[in-house]
């Protein structure tokens, strides 16, 4: 968008982010919460539980998305005045917004029934599943953005067709002869129990994104508060770097979980506890590599977006330097967070997310910029990072002595 439209395209863009992640906040709340539950009634070989688990998921993922394409078309107005769009980005984000609005249903199904997939342990299919919408989304893109001058309509509509490809694809795999549980319409009728629950696993990821989009809302005012519009564009290039390193390692959590819930729920923690630990080692080599290409070639991963704006350039090379100055300790924190929710803890989940990305957040972002004006406004995120950090590693220090205590407990008993 950035090399075909502009710098301030890329600045709407970043604008409706927040409004991005609340959509993606539900398809979590569904998706993580139903393939939780779907791997630990697997692991009690309660099949015909994890079938009406996926039935009820994909019901409430049509009424959820239902409600929000609506909701979202009559209160648009007034957040996208709220999330900082201003005069001259308001044409491209409400191009780019009135369209992902019409596809939200692609999106929440595709993502929330992809991470069952990965419950019920086939893997490799949730992988293709996601390389198949992520190749369409990468094709269509020049397709219609530069063939077609589409500009930023041409983004969305690669976005919700190849989302509307990825929804087909993931309803069709539970019909289909690979799937372990199976899509059947007796299951559509909703339980209240098997909802709560879903909902109660689930609200640790979807606190985590609504947190996300009120704290991309207070950066968005705060950028134009004390930088301006291109300061947005810049937060869009940071968001879309921080973004492929964070959806690798949910990439290693998503695997993770249902190995985790169907072991916790078999009782083999050692096998629990092992998974635990590879998972934190790859999630901190992935966000320590990610810090060290980001720290070495600041201008060129800004080229990559936008080549011609020299005052986006000399905005985002630093703040993409400063914002980014902590990832080395920010995977064992994501990881973490998704082992309390696969275990069936989403209350500490919660507030672990919450600390991180709130708590410690939103309060820096009002305080270092009076001080240090735009660079304050970067330096939040690191030091929100850091001081949360310490946390995590308490908590999660706490959890393997108790599973090595456990572990042992049963060892002895045999």
């Amino acid at each position: 968008i950035g090399q075909g439209v502009g710098a301030l395209a890329l600045s709407g863009l970043s604008a409706i982010f927040p409004i991005m992640l609340i959509l993606m906040g539900f398809g979590m709340l569904v998706g993580i919460g139903a393939g939780v539950r779907v791997s630990i009634n697997m692991g009690k070989k309660d099949f015909i539980r994890a079938e009406k688990v996926l039935g009820n998921a994909v019901i409430i993922i049509i009424i959820l998305a239902t409600v929000l394409s609506i909701t979202g078309f009559i209160i648009k107005e007034p957040l996208l005045n709220l999330f900082g769009v201003g005069d001259t980005t308001y044409t491209y984000a409400n191009e780019y917004l009135n369209i992902i609005l019409f596809g939200t249903l692609f999106g929440m199904m595709g993502f929330s029934i992809n991470n069952v997939i990965r419950s019920e342990g086939n893997f490799k299919i949730a992988m293709i599943s996601m390389f198949i919408s992520a190749g369409l989304n990468i094709a269509l893109d020049p397709l219609f953005i530069f063939v077609f001058d589409m500009g930023v309509k041409g983004a969305a509509y690669a976005t919700i067709i190849s989302q509307f490809f990825l929804m087909v694809w993931v309803l069709r795999h539970f019909t289909g002869k690979h799937a372990v549980i199976k899509l059947k319409v007796k299951n559509f009728k909703l339980d209240t129990k098997i909802i709560l629950y879903i909902f109660a696993i689930g609200f640790a990821p979807f606190s985590m994104q609504l947190a996300a989009s009120l704290v991309q809302g207070t950066f968005n005012r705060q950028l134009t508060a004390y930088g301006n519009e291109l300061a947005l564009g810049a937060l869009g290039i940071i968001n879309s770097v921080a973004m492929l390193i964070f959806m690798s390692i949910i990439a290693i959590n998503m695997a993770s979980q249902p190995i985790i819930g169907y072991n916790f729920g078999a009782q083999k923690l050692q096998r629990v506890k092992e998974t635990l630990l590879i998972c934190l080692r790859a999630g901190t080599f992935i966000s320590l590599g990610g810090f060290v290409v980001v720290e070495l070639f600041p201008e060129f991963i800004i080229r990559l977006f936008e080549s011609k704006n020299n005052e986006l350039m000399e905005i985002g090379v630093p703040g993409l330097k400063i914002f980014m100055a902590a990832w080395g300790i920010v995977g064992f924190q994501i990881v973490s967070s998704s082992y309390f929710q696969a275990i069936g803890k989403p209350g500490l989940a919660t507030f672990l997310s919450l600390l991180r990305q709130v708590i410690i957040l939103i309060p820096a972002l009002f305080i270092l910029p009076p001080y240090l004006g735009l660079k304050g406004v970067w330096l939040a995120a690191p030091l929100s990072d850091l001081i949360s950090a310490i946390v995590f590693a308490i908590f999660i220090t706490l959890e393997i002595k108790k599973l090595n205590k456990a572990i042992a407990t049963n060892s002895s008993t045999i």
